[in-house]
């Protein structure tokens, strides 16, 4: 039994007739013609995966119980979402942000992981935020994890347990997130974490903003975590700039950095909220640096638009987000992502990309400057996260959709499409989301622990 607006077919092939899919999830040989960037075709489903996408309205083949007319409705590819923090997500009924700002936030991220974040209380709330994620639509995940001191020995070895039990569900990536101070300042960490990242097939991370470092120091700390990737084959994601500080600035220096190494991995730059503060000339210069370096953006408007420009009893002025026009026009990858759930950094979201990208639409101006921006939560971090397939419908591909009723993109977008269908392999799935009373207990536990 599958849920959503209407039931597919429980066999083994079918036909999605009349579907309408975004042209820049297809490959150009499937798009004859586009109206405001989205196509309408007949796609074919055997065995799992697709085997056939034609102009709709073609040749009736299939018998009639296996042909689901979708009178035009949207179908997507199950979504990409690049940038998570499953190790942080759902604390914030126990250790919530007092004041929302980013310092609160900080604070009481750092107090709840220092005193909850056993194995267990990380599984567990890792796995509830994953079976939100695949009701919605999610097919790949990109997760930060705190790497330091005695935790990146505990959610390291958690990650890759859930990576495992999530195969063929979700595909499961991870980044180590350090502050680049203990590059330098606690060199025998570094190489622990480096080890770790490297043991597990995962991303090497870092945050560039924290204390402010000189330019020296910072190139100095760049220049390990660089030479480090490329002794292990590693790709890099960092956080970045996430400050409404001009001054902010370390973009540029890991874009030097990547051009000083000549760096042959994929880079991914998350945040890069005080690029969009600064003066043109200056915010050109570096867009053109990242162009040159491969660089690649991820926007977390929603989580971003939460913490910046925040201050007591004073409207917000701007919405935190990178400038993410300026840079596609100029050739530099973009994407938007969930970024945190439920914690002191966001007090809200569900890892519900359909959410991400209707919300970063209407935050970041999306709408009515080209209509490809649908690759920002598909094909783009796919790529980023070398999924060859993730983001995309194609002939030979795994069928993995999200089946809308909704039959444009002002449609798409008005409505949150809580009655989508989501396919995995071929097959609708039946997944409620979770209810937040599982998590009673590890608010419980806490309450424990302050009553002894």
């Amino acid at each position: 039994m599958s849920r959503g607006f209407l039931p597919l077919p429980d066999a083994p092939a079918f036909v999605l007739a009349d579907a309408t899919v975004p042209a820049a999830v297809l490959p150009a040989a499937a798009v004859r013609s586009a109206v405001e960037g989205l196509v309408r075709c007949d796609i074919h489903v055997a065995d799992g995966r697709i085997t056939r996408i034609a102009p709709a309205g073609g040749e009736e083949t299939a018998p009639a119980p296996a042909r689901v007319d979708l009178d035009g409705g949207i179908v997507l590819p199950r979504l990409v979402d690049v940038h998570t923090h499953l190790d942080k997500g759902h604390i914030w009924p126990r250790t919530p942000n007092p004041d929302g700002s980013f310092m609160g936030a900080l604070d009481s991220a750092g107090r709840d992981r220092i005193a909850f974040w056993s194995a267990e209380d990380v599984a567990a709330r890792m796995d509830f935020a994953l079976r939100c994620a695949l009701a919605h639509g999610t097919g790949a995940v990109r997760t930060h994890l705190d790497s330091l001191g005695p935790q990146t020995a505990i959610s390291w070895p958690v990650f890759a347990e859930m990576r495992e039990a999530w195969k063929g569900r979700i595909t499961l990536q991870a980044t180590a997130l350090f502050t680049c101070d203990i590059v330098t300042g606690d060199e025998p960490q570094f190489r622990d974490i480096v080890a770790t990242v490297a043991r597990h097939g995962g991303v090497l991370g870092g945050v560039t903003f924290l204390g402010a470092a000189p330019d020296a120091a910072l190139d100095l700390a760049l220049d390990r975590i660089f030479m480090a990737a490329a002794a292990n084959g590693l790709d890099l994601d960092f956080h970045v700039d996430e400050s409404d500080a001009p001054e902010a600035r370390s973009l540029e220096r890991i874009a030097d950095a990547a051009l000083r190494h000549r760096f042959k991995g994929r880079i991914l730059a998350g945040h890069c909220c005080s690029l969009a503060l600064q003066n043109e000339t200056d915010a050109a210069r570096v867009i053109d640096k990242l162009g040159e370096a491969g660089i690649a953006v991820v926007s977390l408007p929603m989580c971003n638009m939460y913490l910046q420009d925040r201050r007591p009893g004073r409207t917000p002025r701007w919405r935190g987000v990178a400038p993410l026009h300026e840079l596609k026009a100029a050739g530099v990858p973009v994407m938007v992502a969930s970024d945190n759930t439920r914690d002191p950094f966001y007090a809200y979201g569900d890892l519900d990309m359909v959410e991400v990208f209707r919300e970063a639409t209407r935050i970041a101006h999306l709408d009515h400057n080209g209509d490809d921006w649908i690759a920002a939560v598909t094909t783009t971090p796919g790529d980023v996260m070398r999924l060859a397939d993730a983001g995309r419908l194609a002939e030979g591909g795994t069928a993995d959709l999200v089946v809308t009723r909704a039959r444009s993109w002002t449609e798409l977008l008005a409505r949150p499409q809580a009655d989508r269908v989501v396919v995995v392999a071929g097959r609708a799935i039946d997944e409620a989301l979770p209810d937040y009373r599982e998590l009673d207990r590890l608010v419980a536990a806490q309450r424990e622990g302050q009553d002894r």
